[in-house]
């Protein structure tokens, strides 16, 4: 495939998709191919290179597990080791699970801890410190183990460990652990680093029809800095991605993280009960798809209006990162994905989910209620013989979101899809019981628990 040749058609995509701007970069036949198209910011018009940062998001979660594990391999802890050993007078509301969490529960998701807690501690460099010490409070969103929901808590809480092993901050283990090793010149956490290069701020689409407009703040608050902070170049993610497909060895073979602690991140440790949200398996770290009998390992992110997204396939040695200062990319994503991994590697997404010609007849009754976890309240009525879904966000997320219902189209009597507005795709939705029978919505790669 011409990738060079491919950037005209790059440019076409990102304009008809309305996107800003956008940076790709794909590793093909052992050589990175770097493309760049639009503008960082439609206020100054400043163009987009291939060496401008923006903000990966949740890709920063792979990262933070890639320095565990290696912190593993340097015999620091294990895997299965609970949290509250690490970090002496570690508490949530739970004490069974302020006892017994593992970091492999962390890592996969698993813990149960209610996973959207955004708590702004301040830009001092105690503030995982004082995240940490919020989280005494925090309700499970599930019991220990049983199923896996989405955990941005679970991540920041995974940076405090990698604080207390190295004796310094997430930000400076990160750079000595892992982005020296890679050699990776374009990556990183703080603003203050980042505004030395050319940065992406985000885009916000407000009412359909209207162009997406600058946001109103860039980033989020440093708390949540081990779950979704690193600001990176396309080409610096997929050196990143090279590592996990390579053994663990940087690009001149030096070993940076042990072969098998990069198998073992690959591994499948959880089914999802929702698979067509993000992935249908999770590994530590990592997102894990079957798409077409091809493994597919990689990672969604998305911060104050930008979206990023890397896919890895391991049997082609293919690895593509995209990276948008937008808030609405998922079908740009799918096109883009869809042309250049048909050309590089024969492989084919999986066909996006759409309400069937002739609806299913189910029962609709059985998931009316009321759905809560923290940073969402989901309301589940009949209206007309249709199922309508209230979404509100609550606490922080209601500052960033606003409240919006829909409609949720049955496809099989478990699994249902609704479009929410400004959305580019239609969304899965997966009612369905934990194995003491309590009744679950699994949306957005959450679990979420009936409350009435």
């Amino acid at each position: 495939m011409d990738l060079p040749g491919w950037q005209p058609r790059f440019d076409e995509l990102t304009r008809r998709h309305r996107v800003p701007g956008a940076s790709l970069a794909v590793l093909a036949d052992g050589e990175v191919t770097a493309l760049a198209t639009g503008v960082l910011h439609k206020g100054t018009g400043v163009e987009v290179t291939t060496d401008s940062l923006f903000q990966v998001g949740s890709i920063t979660k792979a990262y933070t597990a890639t320095v565990v594990l290696r912190l593993v391999d340097q015999g620091l802890a294990t895997v299965d080791a609970p949290v509250a050993e690490i970090l002496p007078g570690f508490q949530v509301a739970d004490p069974e699970v302020s006892r017994r969490v593992t970091l492999r529960h962390l890592l996969c998701h698993t813990s149960g801890i209610n996973g959207d807690f955004f708590q702004d501690t301040g830009r001092g460099d105690d503030c995982l410190a004082r995240y940490v010490q919020a989280c005494a409070g925090l309700a499970q969103s599930h019991p220990l183990g049983v199923t896996f929901s989405y955990c941005n808590s679970g991540f920041v809480i995974l940076g405090r460990v990698i604080e207390q092993l190295t004796g310094m901050v997430w930000d400076a283990a990160l750079a000595q652990q892992l982005i020296a090793p890679l050699g990776l010149t374009h990556t990183w956490t703080l603003p203050e680093d980042v505004l030395r290069f050319r940065a992406a701020m985000g885009h916000v689409t407000g009412a359909a029809g209207q162009e997406p407009q600058p946001a109103a703040a860039w980033s989020e608050m440093r708390s949540i800095g081990p779950a979704g902070l690193v600001c990176a170049t396309a080409a610096d993610v997929v050196a990143f991605a090279r590592l996990h497909l390579e053994d663990g060895c940087a690009t001149d073979g030096t070993p940076v993280l042990a072969a098998a602690s990069a198998a073992e991140m690959q591994r499948p440790q959880v089914a999802v009960p929702n698979p067509h949200a993000m992935a249908d398996h999770w590994g530590l770290g990592w997102a894990l798809s079957d798409w077409g009998g091809r493994r597919v390992f990689g990672h969604d992110g998305d911060s104050i209006g930008q979206s990023a997204f890397l896919r890895v396939v391991p049997d082609a040695g293919v690895a593509v990162a995209l990276l948008t200062n937008s808030d609405r990319t998922g079908a740009f994503y799918r096109e883009v994905y869809t042309e250049l991994l048909a050309g590089l590697c024969d492989l084919a997404l999986p066909a996006p989910l759409e309400p069937p010609g002739n609806r299913p007849r189910v029962d609709l009754h059985r998931h009316v209620g009321v759905y809560e976890r923290v940073g969402m309240r989901l309301e589940a009525a009949l209206r007309d013989s249709k199922l309508v879904l209230q979404a509100t966000p609550t606490g922080a997320l209601a500052e960033l979101s606003p409240a919006f219902h829909m409609e949720l189209i049955p496809l099989t009597d478990t699994l249902l899809v609704g479009r929410p507005p400004m959305a580019t795709r239609w969304m899965s939705y997966v009612f369905y019981r934990l194995p003491d029978g309590t009744a679950y919505l699994h949306d957005g790669a959450r679990a979420t628990p009936k409350v009435s």
